[in-house]
């Protein structure tokens, strides 16, 4: 099942998305139809943090948050939602904006192989060196799949993304301009000294309902481990440090 039908224009822009999103580390196809002013990659972040940063920090300051503080980011795959979370100064995270994931293939439930299509679930770290300003699709962040708990399970695939340009195949694709807010602040965070900000994966909300609805699915052991990540930062407004051991995620107090 797919989460999203592109329309016809956009076929060869999916082409390049399928190698960006899991099936090569290049990509030659570029999005039909896409404004040729844009700046040269190595300008991109840039010129893009030139245009957002301003309103970023008004709105920022507005809820008593800073440029350049700590991120944290929640993505819930059945409500097509990315959560950008930032720290304060009492070490507690708030929901600064939730944005459309506007393009996502496959179904619920984790990635297993190589180019099954399928979005990752899981916990997921992002440093500096995985961030992308010269990405076909934009600007992008490599979400690190496969973690230690994919490779534990034997679970293959590279380069999942979140990215812009609106198409994807196993990536989590955003609008250019939500795009431009999520990179600026992410990157503002990892040029502060954050060493690196975490990506938490999620079918969809964890409620005690949604989860009932989930009984008997075959994931539902799988999610019931997701489940312990969520609850924990429902509770604490700190995300957990994660590690595996026997193949499961275990969860310890963050910073």
């Amino acid at each position: 099942m797919l989460f999203r039908k592109p329309p016809m224009p956009r076929l060869l822009a999916m082409a390049g998305a399928a190698v960006v999103c899991g099936l090569a580390a290049h990509v030659a196809l570029r999005y039909v139809g896409r404004v040729n002013a844009e700046p040269p990659a190595g300008n991109r972040a840039e010129a893009a943090a030139a245009r957002v940063t301003p309103a970023l920090k008004s709105a920022l300051s507005a809820r008593g948050l800073s440029f350049g503080a700590p991120v944290f980011l929640r993505i819930f795959k059945e409500e097509r939602q990315l959560e950008l979370w930032l720290r304060k100064d009492d070490g507690a995270y708030a929901l600064f904006r939730v944005y459309p994931v506007v393009a996502m293939s496959g179904s619920l439930g984790p990635k297993l192989a190589e180019g099954d299509l399928q979005a990752p679930e899981g916990f997921y770290l992002v440093p500096p060196r995985a961030m992308k300003p010269d990405s076909t699709y934009h600007l992008a962040f490599n979400l690190g799949f496969p973690n230690d708990y994919d490779r534990a399970h034997g679970r293959t695939g590279s380069f999942l993304m979140v990215h812009g340009n609106e198409v994807s195949i196993g990536c989590f694709a955003m609008t250019d301009a939500k795009i431009e807010e999520i990179y600026t602040l992410c990157d503002a965070a990892l040029k502060n000294g954050q060493p690196f900000f975490r990506v938490h994966c999620f079918p969809f909300r964890m409620t005690p309902e949604r989860m009932a609805k989930a009984a008997g699915e075959p994931w539902e052991g799988f999610w019931q481990n997701l489940r312990e990540g969520y609850d924990w930062f429902e509770r604490e407004k700190v995300p957990p440090e994660v590690a595996v051991e026997g193949g499961r995620y275990v969860f310890k107090a963050g910073r």
